[in-house]
This record gives C-alpha cells, sequence and structure tokens, in this order.
C-alpha cells in the first residue's frame, strides 16, 4: 500500500473510523495516482484501518485505473448495474456489516448517495474526513513540489504568450484563444481554470469574464490564468499596460508590486497566514486603497487550483515547509480597472521559494 493510503488507514484506526469513503477526483488522484471525471457516475474509493482498499467504478473506467497502477481491489459495473448492491456485497464479505461509523467528504457527497450509504447501515455516524485529507494535501513532497515548478513555467510562457498577442482592436476572447492555443501546442493538455483575459475597466472585476471588449491605448490588461502538469495546477497573475498609462493606474500598480513584496516577506515556517494578509492590506490600506483589496491575499495550489489553506486575515494556522501558496494583493477601482499580481511559491525550511517568474515591473506594452 503507498505511504499515502497508509497513513489514512492509519488515522481511521487511530480515530476508531471502520472505513472511509472517497469520491472528490482531487482526492482520488492524490490517493490513488488515477484521475477521473466521474460525471454522475460513481467513483469510489473505500479504505479501511485493517484491509486492503478497493474502488468501484464504471466497467468503461476500468482499463485505465489499471494503467495507472492501481494494484488492490476493482470493483467494475456496468450502467444498468446498481453500484450499491455490489458496495453492500463487498461490505458484507468483509463482515463490515452493520458499521458505526464512516469518514466522508461532505463537500462531495450528495444526499442522495448519503442516504444510499446509511442505508448499508442505518445507525452509522457521518464523519468528516476532509481536514484529515486537507492537511495531507497540504504538505507537499519532492515531486509534488517538482510538478508545480513545472507548471509554473508553462504559466510564465502563456502570459508572455498573452502579451505578444495584444494588438490595437484585439478582444480579449482572441487573445484567450492565442493563449490556450500556444499552450495546447507545448503539450498542455488543460489549463487550471478559465483563462481570464481583461480590458481596460473589466479589470476591475476580480472575477471578470473575458468578452469582445476591444483592446484601446491606456488600457490595463490583466492575465490570470495557469496550467495543469502532471496532475499539479499553476495560478499566475501579471497586469500590464498598453502604449500608455495613467497616473492613478500608475500609482495602482506600484502600490499592488509594494504589497505584495511585503506579503513575500512573511513567507517562511511558522507565521501565521494571517499576517500575510496583514502585510499587503496594511501597504494598500496605507495609499488609501483599503476598500478595493476585497479579496483574501491568497490561497493553496496543488492538485487543485484552491485548496487548502485559506490565506485571509483572521486565519491563525501556520505556514509550514512544504506548503505551496499563492501571493496575490489587488485593487480594483470602477471606470480605471484593476491591478492583481499573484506568483506561487513553495515554503522551505528557511524562506520560500517563487515558483512563478515572469517579471513584476510595470510593462508598457508598445
Amino acid at each position: 500500500m503507498n505511504h499515502r493510503l497508509e497513513k489514512l488507514s492509519g488515522w481511521l484506526k487511530h480515530e476508531q473510523i471502520e472505513l472511509a469513503m472517497i469520491q472528490d477526483p482531487a482526492n482520488l488522484f492524490y490517493l490513488t495516482g488515477f484521475e477521473c471525471e466521474p460525471h454522475e457516475r460513481l467513483i469510489s474509493l473505500f479504505a479501511f484501518p485493517e484491509q486492503e482498499p478497493f474502488i468501484i467504478l464504471p466497467k468503461l473506467e476500468m482499463n485505465r485505473l489499471k494503467d495507472s497502477g492501481w494494484a488492490y481491489g476493482i470493483t467494475p459495473y456496468e450502467d444498468t448495474d446498481n453500484p450499491w448492491e455490489a458496495i453492500h456485497s463487498l461490505l458484507n464479505d468483509r463482515k463490515l456489516l452493520p458499521f458505526q461509523s464512516v469518514a466522508v467528504e461532505p463537500d462531495h457527497l450528495s444526499y442522495n448517495r448519503s442516504q444510499a450509504l446509511l442505508q448499508l447501515s442505518p445507525e452509522a455516524k457521518l464523519l468528516s474526513l476532509s481536514p484529515q485529507l486537507e492537511a495531507m494535501r497540504a504538505i507537499k513532497d519532492k515531486t509534488e513540489i517538482q510538478s508545480a515548478a513545472k507548471a509554473a513555467r508553462f504559466a510564465d510562457l502563456a502570459v508572455e504568450t498573452g502579451i505578444e498577442a495584444l494588438k490595437p482592436g484585439c478582444t480579449e476572447l482572441e487573445v484567450v484563444a492565442r493563449i490556450e492555443y500556444e499552450m495546447k501546442r507545448q503539450g498542455i493538455r488543460e489549463m487550471s481554470f478559465s483563462t481570464m483575459v481583461l480590458f481596460g475597466e473589466k479589470s476591475g472585476d476580480p472575477h471578470g469574464k473575458p468578452g469582445t471588449r476591444k483592446l484601446q491605448e491606456g488600457d490595463l490588461v490583466l492575465f490570470d490564468l495557469g496550467v495543469i502538469v502532471e496532475g499539479y495546477a499553476s495560478d499566475i497573475t501579471r497586469t500590464v499596460a498598453f502604449r500608455s498609462i495613467g497616473e492613478e493606474a500608475n500609482r495602482i500598480y506600484e502600490t499592488v508590486r509594494r504589497a505584495q513584496e511585503a506579503a513575500l516577506d512573511q513567507c517562511r515556517p511558522q507565521t501565521p497566514m494571517m499576517e500575510v494578509d496583514q502585510a499587503a492590506r496594511q501597504v494598500i490600506t496605507e495609499a488609501g486603497y483599503g476598500p478595493q483589496f476585497s479579496h483574501r491575499i491568497g490561497h493553496g495550489l496543488g492538485i487543485s487550483s484552491h485548496e487548502y489553506p485559506s490565506l485571509h486575515g483572521k486565519n491563525k494556522d501556520l505556514l509550514s515547509e512544504g506548503m505551496i501558496i499563492t501571493v496575490e494583493p489587488g485593487i480594483y477601482v470602477p471606470g480605471i480597472g484593476g491591478v492583481r499580481i499573484e506568483d506561487d511559491l513553495v515554503i522551505t525550511a528557511d524562506g520560500h521559494q517563487v515558483l512563478t517568474r515572469f517579471p513584476k515591473e510595470l510593462q508598457i506594452v508598445k
């Protein structure tokens, strides 16, 4: 059994929980190396304190699971089958029915599936597995960090590609298309999330949607994007100006750049996460833009583009060696636009290493 599954089994044993049911595709990949997109079908890993795990999944996914290196129990089912009947038989054969407790992922267990699970053992308690898996996934090993670093390199290239695509009258979606086409040419199968390219006043919406807005001289251009490499995500934001920049926009940019530097200075083991947020927020507030910094300073990054931890101003949890996080202050002013600068970094024994390396000095694209 791989060390991640062994750790999970050890936790179940320590907590005296008889089994765990895992459905989140990110957690499945973390624990097994199997990449899947179940859609409406049930794909689930069942793990136990003492016994070997098994996976139940549609028959059409079985070969891909085997190719991933999974060496334990596999129970495939047809679309005409009821997978819960197979689960009942498997648990009954292991003398685990009825069980008293089962660990689940609350955010990934539908009402219907929770009822089907409880029908197997009506008196069982559903307990949350999420904090344990979040804590395990938060600390990356050497291989995970290497994959994240590769993803960061491609994120840098994607921003460079987007800047090269900026021409008078081009649209946001045209630039998105250029970026994603180049990433496919480079062998990248998927982006971490929907690529964001926003022009002018639209850059003032932190989660704006690219459209047919045409690029004009004096526009701020905000890129927020990432790619998946070897199962791990990157997430970078850069903001540039097209041909010229107004006085206030320039002031906003320099404020955000200084705010990010202040936040990065706090990124080392044993620092409360709230202090990273507070360092950036202080710089932005002193410059008079406090209300225009409307989100947390950052988040965890790994198999998912947003995962534990959440780096907000009230989180007293400590940064730890091996965490990969984002640091992304921003200022968003209606009528002018927004500036956000975001990097991915790994917390090291004596500080941090920034993985995304695209320059942060203000660029005025000619």
